[in-house]
């Protein structure tokens, strides 16, 4: 399900603006991964919008700031 809504939303991003595609690494509107959640339960807005903002960045960074001195 969530691959048809990813081809389904980047076809129509890169029909409407096709030069999105130009500034993207390899043209890939969507990585490969997701998330889902509940807004009930552990899920929130709060912590939607974290994992929308952490796209991109390298893994662990936070982890490693702990140990450099």
């Amino acid at each position: 399900v969530i691959r048809v809504i990813k081809s389904i939303s980047a076809k129509r991003v890169f029909k409407e603006a096709p030069e999105i595609k130009k500034e993207l690494w390899g043209g890939e509107f969507w990585t490969d991964g997701y998330y889902i959640a509940t807004i009930s339960g552990k899920g929130n807005k709060e912590v939607i919008e974290k994992y929308i903002r952490n796209q991109g960045r390298e893994k662990d960074i936070e982890q490693l700031k702990m140990f450099s001195a």
